[in-house]
């Protein structure tokens, strides 16, 4: 739906007589945005989770304790995983991943070894994952549904993650032929990656401390 979307205004743009005016239009305000995004960067620090989405700067609101229980819950259980599997890279919150045009800092994100191997000391700033885990909020559901979702899927981003921690649920998507696919939504069972090879969970331990800690020993014990 995107690419088709896309397709469609460049088409109306072309057929248009004054096409070179808007182009040109377009050019002059793509420029203006890549500046602001200059500066975007050189403004942000480690004391705020910010994005640069589609030329405008998003400050992130404090979540609640929900958002962060599920967030820390599954990257507890990632991060171990991952590095014991010698997998890649797992990053949390503050893992500025620079796509095209935008700027997001997704609340968990997984890079493969093929990207991970050129990861340095002193990096702030990554490129698209292969892994990608929003926690919804109220302030965020849009992007996550909307222009992140558009954007992920674009830039080649194998398998994504919404966990709504009210309804205590999850949606998994995989990249199949340029598009998200909905794989599951469920709140509970077992939600098994295709990105991250043999990490596997029961739902229930991204929102319940007693199954978290159960997923854990089962994870390090299959490592």
């Amino acid at each position: 739906m995107y690419y088709e979307n896309s397709e469609k205004h460049i088409e109306a743009i072309l057929e248009s007589p004054d096409a070179p005016n808007l182009v040109a239009r377009l050019q002059t305000q793509l420029e203006e945005e890549r500046q602001k995004r200059q500066q975007f960067y050189a403004d942000i620090d480690d004391d705020l989770k910010a994005e640069f989405v589609n030329g405008e700067v998003i400050i992130h609101s404090p979540v609640k304790k929900e958002h962060t229980d599920a967030t820390g819950a599954l990257y507890l259980l990632l991060k171990p995983f991952v590095q014991l599997a010698q997998l890649g890279y797992v990053g949390y919150e503050k893992v500025m991943s620079a796509f095209t045009r935008n700027d997001y800092e997704p609340d968990v994100v997984f890079f493969g070894n093929e990207k991970a191997v050129h990861f340095r000391k002193g990096q702030w700033k990554y490129p698209p994952p292969d892994f990608v885990v929003e926690v919804l909020s109220e302030g965020t559901e849009k992007r996550d549904r909307g222009i992140k979702f558009q954007d992920f899927e674009a830039h080649g981003v194998q398998e994504y993650w919404i966990i709504d921690p009210d309804e205590e649920s999850v949606e998994q998507y995989f990249l199949q032929n340029g598009k998200f696919k909905l794989h599951l939504k469920a709140s509970q069972g077992i939600i098994e990656s295709r990105a991250v090879q043999g990490f596997s969970i029961n739902i229930r331990a991204i929102f319940d401390e007693q199954e978290n800690m159960k997923a854990l020993r089962q994870l390090l014990k299959e490592v």
